[in-house]
C-alpha cells in the first residue's frame, strides 16, 4: 500500500507568489499582438500574447519570465518590473499592485500623488470643527487641515513646503515642541511608525531626503533612527499645550483615504469636559477674528 504525502498549508511567500503568478498571468492575456505591433497569426491557441513575446518586449529571459508566471521562488528586481509593467501597460494602481506582491519597492512612484486630496477631503476637514483635524499621508506629510488645528501651529503657513512635515517640524522647530508636551513619546512614536511605514519606500528619493535631512539637523532623531523601533498606527492621548487656550487633552484616530499611500485624515477629539468647553471657545474665538492669530 503506498501512503499518501502529507500535505502541508502554502506559506505566506507561497501563497504571495501565486497570488503574483495569476495577476500578470491574467494580465498578459488581455493584451493583444496587434497593440504591441506585433503580427497576429490565424491560430494563436494562447489569449493575448505569448510568454516569449512579453518576455522579448520587455528585455527579460524567457525562462524566467516562464518562472515568474509559474510561482516560482525567484528575485524581481524594480528594473525588471518596471519593464513588464510597461509591456503589459499597467496603470499606476495596477503597477503598485504588482510591486506589493513582488516584495519590491517602486523607485518610481511621483512624491507628488501623495499631495493629491479631493475637494471632499477639505470639506470633511472643516465640517469637523469644532475639532482639530489634519490630513498626513504615511511620510508625515502635511496636505490639508482646517482652522482649528491650525490655530495651534499658527507659523506652518510661512514655511516652505519642503518643511511642512510633522516628523520634521517636531525635530527642528522650537514652537512644536513647546506645543507637543509628552515630547519624548510623542518624538519616538513618530520615528517608529515612519520606520515601520519605509519598508515600502524605501528606495524613494523623497523617503530617503527626509531621513538624511534629519540625520544631518537633529542628534535626538538620528538617536532614534538608529533605534530601528516600529510602530504601526494607533489610536491614543495627546497632550497640546495651546497658544490661546492653554492645556488640551485629545484623543486622535485615524479616517483612512488611501491605504496604499497612508494617506489619511487624523482627528482630535477631547479627552474631557474642559478640553471639549475649550475647543467650543476657540471655534467662536475663530469665527469673530476671521483670522488664526499668533
Amino acid at each position: 500500500m503506498t501512503l499518501a504525502s502529507p500535505s502541508f498549508p502554502a506559506s505566506d511567500d507561497e501563497i504571495r507568489r501565486n497570488e503574483l503568478a495569476a495577476f500578470v498571468r491574467s494580465r498578459r492575456e488581455r493584451i493583444t499582438p496587434e497593440s504591441v505591433g506585433l503580427i497576429s497569426a490565424r491560430r494563436r491557441r494562447t489569449p493575448g500574447l505569448r510568454r516569449e513575446e512579453v518576455a522579448q518586449l520587455a528585455g527579460v529571459g524567457v525562462t524566467w519570465y516562464t518562472w515568474l508566471e509559474q510561482g516560482r521562488d525567484i528575485n524581481a528586481s524594480a528594473q525588471v518590473l518596471d519593464a513588464i509593467a510597461r509591456t503589459l501597460r499597467f496603470d499606476e494602481t495596477e503597477r503598485s499592485h504588482l510591486f506589493t506582491l513582488a516584495g519590491t519597492a517602486d523607485g518610481n512612484t511621483s512624491p507628488t500623488k501623495c499631495a493629491q486630496l479631493t475637494p471632499a477631503v477639505e470639506l470633511v476637514l472643516e465640517r469637523l470643527e469644532p475639532y482639530p483635524a489634519l490630513a498626513v499621508n504615511a511620510r508625515f506629510d502635511i496636505l490639508d487641515y482646517n482652522r482649528v488645528w491650525l490655530s495651534a501651529f499658527p507659523r506652518l503657513e510661512s514655511l516652505p513646503r519642503e518643511d511642512r512635515n510633522c516628523l520634521w517640524l517636531i525635530f527642528t522647530c522650537p514652537g512644536w515642541r513647546r506645543t507637543v508636551l509628552d515630547w519624548d513619546e510623542a518624538a519616538s512614536r513618530m520615528v517608529a511608525q515612519f520606520r515601520a511605514s519605509m519598508a515600502e519606500h524605501v528606495a524613494e528619493p523623497a523617503w530617503k531626503g527626509l531621513v538624511a535631512r534629519l540625520n544631518r539637523s537633529s542628534p535626538e532623531f538620528a538617536e532614534m533612527w538608529a533605534r530601528h523601533d516600529i510602530r504601526g498606527p494607533e489610536n491614543s492621548i495627546k497632550r497640546i499645550q495651546h497658544p490661546l487656550v492653554g492645556l488640551l487633552r485629545l484623543s486622535y484616530t485615524y479616517l483612512w483615504l488611501d491605504p496604499g499611500l497612508g494617506t489619511r485624515i487624523v482627528t482630535y477629539t477631547p479627552a474631557d469636559k474642559r478640553t471639549a468647553a475649550k475647543l467650543e471657545s476657540l471655534q467662536r474665538t475663530l469665527d469673530a477674528d476671521g483670522v488664526v492669530v499668533a
